[in-house]
């Protein structure tokens, strides 16, 4: 255990501003994986990297402490969100079906690539990706559209693959790659969000379970850590991302479809942006 660590265990002031930034997080992860269907883990991820770092958590901890925390809090908020949006009956549950072991797989394959993977290339795929659904949808071009419908056997399976891989790596829920599949075979926009929503407990619970796992003989971890899972940083978020998540699913079945594609449209060009930037000025 660091000595920064056992520092700031007296110091009750700090640690009140700490939860009340980890509790503000909560909220706009909640909202945000209702309103678009994503896990929140680009919100997270650099939120608790610069925590774990102020609180004095060495770096080569911190990013698997990040990803991992992220990850067990999508769990309870993405199965809050999917349930809301199941409720409307906007999901395709045989799509979520056709893939859920591909997606699993590919958890598997993210955490066991997790310790060694290139952080700079999984940022370039994200860029590339996110830029050019972005385009896409503030375009608004239906002549985008590569189907009617979402391809089955192969396509799927190498599909759900990576999605699971990826997601893990990056602490997402899926919903960007999923929504940008149903997006350009034809879906529409509020069920693609919803079925997204589906992957989520899908990528989080395996991966969280599998950063505790990679974690747990680590040393010099924040008080209340299993393995790579900060569950203090976990219990913070979680209520307030959990009551938030319906109010962000009423809003995506209340306002236009086409504002629904615009606030996608934004939210994938500013993580686009985020990670462009981390990659010609790393963050640290």
């Amino acid at each position: 255990m660091s000595g920064d660590i056992i520092a700031l265990s007296g110091h009750t002031g700090e640690l009140m501003v700490l939860a009340g930034l980890l509790a503000a997080a909560g909220v706009v992860t909640g909202f945000v994986s209702g309103l678009l269907g994503i896990g929140g883990g680009s919100i997270m991820v650099p939120t608790l990297y610069e925590v774990f770092g102020a609180i004095g958590v060495a770096d080569a901890q911190r990013m698997h402490l990040a990803i991992g925390t992220s990850l067990a809090v999508i769990v309870p908020t993405s199965l809050r969100s999917f349930l809301s949006h199941r409720k409307t009956g906007a999901v395709d549950d045989a799509l979520v079906r056709s893939m859920a072991l591909p997606v699993f797989a590919g958890v598997a394959s993210g955490i066991f690539i997790a310790g060694f993977a290139d952080a700079s290339g999984l940022k370039r795929v994200w860029v590339v990706m996110t830029t050019i659904m972005s385009i896409r949808l503030f375009m608004g071009d239906a002549g985008w559209r590569l189907g009617g419908d979402v391809p089955r056997g192969l396509f799927r399976a190498l599909y759900g693959m990576f999605v699971g891989a990826i997601s893990t790596l990056m602490s997402a829920g899926g919903g960007i790659f999923i929504t940008t599949m149903m997006l350009v075979f034809g879906h529409k926009i509020r069920q693609s969000v919803a079925t997204a929503s589906g992957f989520g407990p899908l990528i989080a619970i395996p991966g969280a379970l599998g950063f505790v796992g990679a974690g747990w003989h680590a040393t010099d971890l924040p008080p209340g850590s299993l393995g790579f899972v900060s569950l203090f940083g976990a219990l913070i978020i979680i209520p307030a991302s959990v009551a938030m998540a319906p109010v962000g699913v009423r809003l995506a079945h209340a306002i236009p479809h086409r504002s629904l594609e615009l606030a996608f449209a934004g939210y994938m060009a500013l993580i686009a942006v985020w990670f462009l930037v981390s990659l010609v000025s790393p963050i640290t």
